[in-house]
């Protein structure tokens, strides 16, 4: 088998969550080029080609029972990919109701070995590692209604936001990592740098200039959701194959660039890293 095959979907089936636009949509249409026969799941209508497009809530898990049972047969890569900034269902759209979904995918053994899943993560979600205690007490909840109500019962102490939300999928993905290989199943996640997807627009002022003084020194620009959807269809393929349990930084080497001090104006995101300071 050449690379070629390697990175191809030819026979898979996709199921991209929150496909409808920005960084699912382009991971949609990646893995559809490569092959793939491509099933969206998205509370918005889907405006381009895909095998199928079925609506589901995520703040439901009636809902997304209904939509994995109207998928059938088995899934080889999931793209989890819908996500919100804020509001009272952050949690749920963010990250229980995927989880809940993977949770009955695997349940019903429609996740083969050899499938992979792969999360959207996000800047704000860096630094996870400082909050694994309180991290590992909520991912301990055993489903969709014990995660709600931790979350509910948690959001007076203000821990409750966006980066709490990309914090549980990163110690998500780091805790499954094991577990889901002994399955034969990958997972990952990336954490992408400021991508001009319609949620960034909505948050264009915190969001889209974020780390604009290295993108000017750099000669780099805002990433588009194009590059996000095609590294996440290469880490959901054959060609990624040891590739498991990480979250993969796609920032134009920011992060590390000033976690080592090579670009020593990068504060802001060591702060973030280091828990200093929230992005909400």
């Amino acid at each position: 088998m050449s690379v070629i095959d390697r990175l191809r979907y030819d026979g898979k089936r996709a199921l991209v969550v929150g496909g409808a636009t920005g960084m699912g949509a382009a991971a949609a249409k990646s893995a559809g080029e490569l092959g793939a026969e491509v099933i969206v799941l998205d509370y918005a209508p889907v405006k381009f080609d895909v095998a199928k497009a079925i609506q589901v809530d995520l703040r439901d898990p009636a809902s997304i029972d209904a939509g994995i049972d109207e998928i059938g047969g088995p899934v080889h890569a999931v793209f989890s990919a819908a996500g919100i900034a804020d509001g009272a269902d952050l949690m749920k759209i963010n990250f229980i109701g995927h989880r809940h979904l993977i949770d009955r995918l695997l349940e019903k053994n429609q996740l083969p070995s050899g499938s992979s899943i792969c999360f959207i993560s996000s800047v704000a979600g860096m630094g996870w590692e400082n909050d694994l205690p309180l991290l590992t007490e909520f991912l301990a909840t055993p489903d969709f209604a014990a995660a709600d109500s931790w979350s509910k019962a948690h959001e007076s102490e203000g821990i409750i936001h966006y980066g709490f939300s990309k914090k549980a999928i990163n110690a998500y993905v780091a805790t499954q990592g094991y577990h889901l290989l002994k399955k034969g199943i990958r997972i990952n996640a990336i954490c992408p740098g400021p991508t001009d997807t319609p949620l960034a627009q909505a948050n264009a002022d915190l969001w889209l200039t974020f780390a604009q003084d290295y993108r000017d020194e750099t000669g780099s620009k805002v990433h588009t959701p194009e590059q996000m959807g095609d590294v996440m269809a290469f880490l959901n393929s054959a060609a990624a194959f040891g590739i498991n349990g990480i979250t993969l930084l796609v920032d134009y080497g920011h992060t590390m660039a000033s976690l080592t001090g090579a670009y020593p104006p990068g504060k802001p995101i060591i702060d973030l890293i280091m828990g200093r300071v929230q992005l909400t």
